[in-house]
């Protein structure tokens, strides 16, 4: 059956294991098989002893892609710089983000698979984060959670960093996508300081919470297999505003 009537939004108590090593290690549980693990780290050369470079500025993170939160893995994609469909550069030049994604493989049962962002210790996923100044993190909701109307396409906008918070509300409101400072719903607001998406240099991320009728109003065909080659432009406008806010934040982020 389509992943997409199975996708869970699970919390902490309700999760069947406490961290991602956890999970790792549990020998009933396969990767390639259950989930996967996907990520890229963009290279850095500096062997200039006068000179000062950049640190990596922005990570790109999808905690529960897959069949776990559908939609997620292919927006982290895509707003990392890289198509869903063959991971082609979007656009071809730039800018780029490195990004990491946990994905549900299976038909059903990936709510088995959903490990809270507080709770997330994987360690690519530190490294990445913990390399940066900033990080978006990517998460699914229902809109019961998000206390709106059941067929709301919303998105959430929460997370530790008010400079990214505030870029990607003007960025997202301006798209006509319905967008909420997560504050407002306190279940939402991934601000607590071990979320995966606020352990950067900083102590800050940002995190976005998509309605599922968001989610799914983004693909023609809302399957893990069909997704990434059936995306509709609000996948693309999203994507877009998401990109635009982290470019006007970096053009501006002091370098510590």
């Amino acid at each position: 059956m389509p992943d997409a009537r199975h996708e869970t939004v699970g919390v902490a108590a309700t999760d069947e294991y406490p961290s991602n090593s956890a999970l790792y290690a549990d020998p009933s549980v396969s990767e390639g098989v259950d989930y996967a693990r996907r990520f890229r780290r963009h290279p850095w050369l500096d062997d200039d002893l006068t000179e000062q470079f950049a640190v990596q500025l922005t990570t790109i993170l999808a905690p529960h892609g897959g069949g776990i939160e559908t939609g997620t893995s292919e927006l982290c994609l895509a707003i990392a710089g890289y198509h869903p469909s063959g991971q082609g550069p979007t656009p071809p030049d730039g800018p780029f983000h490195d990004y990491w994604m946990f994905e549900g493989l299976r038909g059903t049962g990936n709510s088995e698979l959903h490990v809270t962002s507080t709770h997330c210790d994987d360690h690519v996923a530190l490294a990445l984060a913990g390399g940066s100044l900033n990080a978006v993190g990517l998460h699914g909701c229902t809109t019961t959670q998000a206390e709106l109307p059941a067929t709301t396409p919303a998105v959430l906008v929460g997370g530790r960093s008010t400079a990214l918070k505030a870029r990607l509300l003007d960025r997202l409101a301006a798209t006509g996508i319905l967008t909420i400072d997560a504050d407002t719903v306190p279940a939402l607001n991934g601000d607590e300081p071990a979320n995966i998406t606020n352990r950067t240099l900083l102590g800050a991320g940002a995190q976005l919470e998509l309605t599922t009728p968001l989610r799914r109003a983004m693909f023609r065909i809302n399957t893990r297999e069909d997704r990434k080659n059936t995306t509709r432009l609000i996948f693309w406008t999203f994507t877009a505003a998401v990109r635009s806010a982290i470019a006007d934040l970096e053009t501006t982020q002091p370098i510590p």
